[in-house]
């Protein structure tokens, strides 16, 4: 049996929180995260590219806008050498324009992802999953792409139950 990887992307700094904009020490995203190390023994691995966007929320959203609209692979500050030693794969990011902050692509695109199993979970405002499962779907054909979980982002730290029920299915 293989190991469990939780791949992640996530923001600190100014983020949009219900209806405001709040300073976030860790992102929203790294702290679903840190609960699924939690209760899974697995391997964590941040996905952060190297240009970082803006801490200012709506310069930020502005580049990733520009990003996706560019169809922008932003280049990662690590890589793993292989996920062939994983047959799951957690895989976590905010909602960005109705779809996966464009540096998990870069992820997705760089791995062979056939045979693994990705169990996405997402934050948002209100927007969910938006394209992200079938964008995973397509960028990852040889994988079982299952329920994921979507999470409020502003809720998170109240979500820890429903991330244990989530990952215990």
């Amino acid at each position: 049996m293989g190991k469990t990887l939780i791949a992640f992307y996530s923001r600190a700094g100014e983020n949009y929180a219900n209806g405001s904009k709040v300073m976030l020490e860790v992102g929203n995203t790294e702290v679903a995260a840190q609960y699924i190390a939690g209760f899974v023994e697995a391997d964590m691995f941040k996905i952060d590219q190297v240009k970082k966007y803006s801490e200012d929320y709506t310069e930020c959203t502005a580049q990733a806008k520009m990003d996706q609209s560019m169809n922008v692979r932003p280049e990662l500050t690590q890589y793993l050498d292989s996920i062939d030693e994983y047959d799951t794969i957690y895989l976590g990011f905010p909602n960005y324009w109705g779809t996966m902050p464009m540096a998990v692509f870069t992820f997705l695109e760089r791995y062979d992802f056939t045979g693994k199993t990705i169990r996405p979970f997402v934050t948002h405002e209100g927007s969910m999953f938006g394209d992200s499962i079938e964008d995973i779907k397509k960028l990852c054909p040889g994988a079982t792409v299952e329920e994921g979980l979507s999470i409020h982002g502003a809720d998170v730290r109240g979500y820890r139950f429903t991330i244990k029920k989530w990952v215990n299915r």
